[in-house]
């Protein structure tokens, strides 16, 4: 695994250049990514380019040892280019324009931004296209970030239209599939519909659920615009984009199916501080990170591509400044994070910034630099991570062991239609993916589609629409499957199916579902049904049943259906039983310790704010650190 840093030699002296790339290579980095806010930079009139300076910064960067990974600077157009296209900003649910003076203004389906994102690709892959500096391209910066994926625009509004007509044909059918009867909804031409704002109540959820597809397609569009053009200019290099946390505004799979690399940019403080975290983690993990924020988004983006390849292309070193609470990482932190991205098979991590920008928005996010080019705590943290990556060497792939599938369209299905505050689908795979990882085990996290071959246990925590290859990919499978609340209780156009959920998944029927406020449980033997209730009409047998008689679960041959939210206990409960079916070891860890095995390295990570041991039955060859783990501590045993 190689690190590398974020740069922006636009933000400073010339002079400084030269001295930076120097002290990054002597830090242990490898690769620098630059380019993608410069586009004012690169061309400060229509038409007119300055070359010189970008020339310069990656010949500088070249000549010091140093990658690139240029990003095309579409996330920040010009001000004269929206002058020239005002039409081109994104507008908001409430009818407003996010106009200039930040970043990301510009609406996914207007066409002549489109162009002129294709535009200012070619110009930068012509000129740099061949550079030996230059070994990966990144496309745009975090699509959708700021809330822009969706636009209630004009163009968008247009090309929903269009979008509808390709995929329904007839504007009968789309009444049809719609349910368009409900409410005197329907429309006689395409060119009736509207978007689904601005209603006086809720719109139509099949409506939003298209507008949803389609907004995420229009991402995938601009991408592969751009990728098109990188491929044919610049052959041979990688072509990467950077996801977020917890963001599932588009279909990241769909993205990834143009890019070689997956990238993410993690900032395991922030995340903790601005969701849905209790106030006793975020106090408890503040200054740490919850344990299962970063290795839940490693496995979710090394799914997203058939090859596995991703790499972290923003890593926090310091504090931030955009959450409501912005703490400095505990000593050991920022090296912990990039060792648990080396133990989930990350080809890169590159560090958010080189140095802290005295001025604009970001002036308190740390660097490994302060704003005076002293070293700022991170620094030694990453010059430490990258001597541990050298002696521990190769480490290999990760092992497969537990199978979590997630759709996008499963948290879009849930957003629209919650029947119930906080029950999203993210958020239910979220919470079985930590259940999993406390249990000592090794997740991959899986879209439908996914050959299934050689994992142990598949768990489906949510997934309101199934494809039918699903249906057929898990009769063939012979471990044990766990099936989690609201899966198979929707057709592709938004309907409860006409033979309700979950269809063939399991041998029931849902015959009537309850969201359950706060304080009201169905309390088990350390556990609660809460949150969520589906009563089911079944012949399998209940498993985990309420002291009041209140099922939980049922199991029917290697298969597990649960009616209830898999809140903390409940999945463990639950997901500790079907591991123990599925034959696999699981281990009782410490709070705040998460293991992770690579090829014959077992890595183990402190997240706790005191020092752990490790369990008796985690065995091995100290290869670093342990058996003894301090807040922020790492250890890596050789296993046979």
């Amino acid at each position: 695994m190689k690190l590398g840093t974020c740069y922006y030699p636009e933000h400073w002296p010339e002079a400084w250049w030269a001295d930076d790339a120097r002290r990054m290579a002597e830090t242990g980095l490898a690769q620098v990514r630059i380019g993608e806010f410069a586009w004012s930079r690169i061309e400060p009139e229509p038409g007119r380019f300055d070359w010189g300076w970008l020339d310069r910064a990656i010949d500088t960067l070249h000549l010091a040892g140093l990658e690139v990974i240029l990003g095309t600077p579409t996330a920040t157009p010009p001000k004269w280019l929206v002058d020239k296209m005002p039409d081109m900003v994104a507008i908001d649910a409430q009818g407003r324009p996010r106009g200039f003076g930040s970043r990301r203004h510009y609406c996914f389906s207007h066409q002549g931004y489109r162009a002129e994102a294709v535009r200012i690709t070619r110009a930068v892959a012509e000129r740099y296209g061949h550079h030996p500096a230059v070994v990966a391209w990144q496309t745009d910066n975090e699509y959708g970030c700021h809330d822009t994926v969706l636009s209630f625009s004009a163009a968008a509004r247009a090309g929903f239209r269009r979008w509808l007509a390709q995929r329904y044909g007839t504007v009968a059918a789309l009444n049809a599939a719609w349910g368009n009867v409900f409410w005197s909804m329907d429309y006689r031409s395409f060119d009736e519909v509207d978007l689904p704002n601005l209603t006086v109540t809720e719109a139509n959820p099949a409506h939003w659920l298209a507008f949803r597809r389609y907004s995420s397609d229009q991402v995938v569009a601009f991408n592969r615009a751009q990728v098109e053009v990188l491929r044919k200019l610049s052959p041979g290099r990688d072509v990467v984009h950077n996801y977020m946390g917890f963001f599932t505004e588009f279909d990241h799979h769909a993205v990834a199916a143009d890019l070689d690399v997956v990238g993410w940019d993690s900032y395991p403080l922030g995340f903790l501080d601005t969701f849905r975290f209790s106030e006793a983690d975020k106090l408890a993990y503040a200054r740490q990170g919850h344990p299962d924020i970063a290795a839940f988004h490693h496995d979710l983006y090394r799914g997203c591509t058939p090859g596995g390849r991703w790499s972290v292309l923003e890593q926090q070193p310091g504090p931030v400044n955009w959450a409501r609470h912005n703490p400095a990482p505990l000593p050991g932190m920022v090296r912990l994070w990039t060792l648990e991205a080396m133990a989930h098979g990350a080809e890169l991590v590159s560090y958010f910034r080189w140095r802290q920008f005295p001025q604009a928005q970001e002036q308190h996010h740390a660097g490994l630099l302060r704003p005076d080019s002293e070293p700022a705590p991170g620094l030694a943290e990453a010059r430490q991570a990258a001597d541990d990556i050298a002696a521990l060497g190769p480490v290999g792939a990760p092992p497969k062991s537990v199978a979590l599938i997630f759709a996008y369209d499963a948290d879009w299905v849930t957003g629209i239609q919650p029947q119930g505050a906080g029950l999203s689908a993210l958020w239910a795979a979220f919470d079985c993916y930590s259940a999993l990882r406390e249990l000592g085990l090794d997740i991959d996290i899986v879209p439908p589609g996914t050959a299934l071959d050689g994992f142990a246990l598949v768990v489906i925590p949510c997934l309101p629409i199934v494809p039918e290859h699903l249906v057929e990919d898990l009769k063939r499978f012979p471990g044990q499957i766990v099936i989690g609340p609201r899966t198979g209780s929707r057709t592709v156009d938004f309907a409860i199916p006409a033979g309700l959920a979950p269809g063939d998944l399991f041998p029931a029927k849902v015959a009537r579902v309850e969201s359950l406020r706060p304080g009201l449980e169905h309390r088990g033997d350390g556990w609660a049904i809460a949150r969520w209730l589906e009563h089911l009409e079944t012949a399998a047998a209940p498993e985990l049943v309420a002291g009041d008689g209140t099922v939980a679960s049922w199991q029917y041959g290697n298969r597990r259906y649960l009616g209830a939210w898999p809140d903390r206990a409940l999945a463990l409960a639950l997901l500790g039983r079907a591991a123990a079916d599925a034959g696999l070891a699981t281990h009782r860890l410490p709070e705040g310790l998460r293991l992770r095995r690579a090829g014959s390295r077992l890595f183990a990570f402190n997240y706790a704010a005191q020092a752990v041991d490790l369990p008796a039955s985690v065995v091995g060859t100290a290869l670093l650190g342990g058996p003894r783990l301090e807040p922020g501590g790492v250890a890596v045993l050789a296993q046979e």
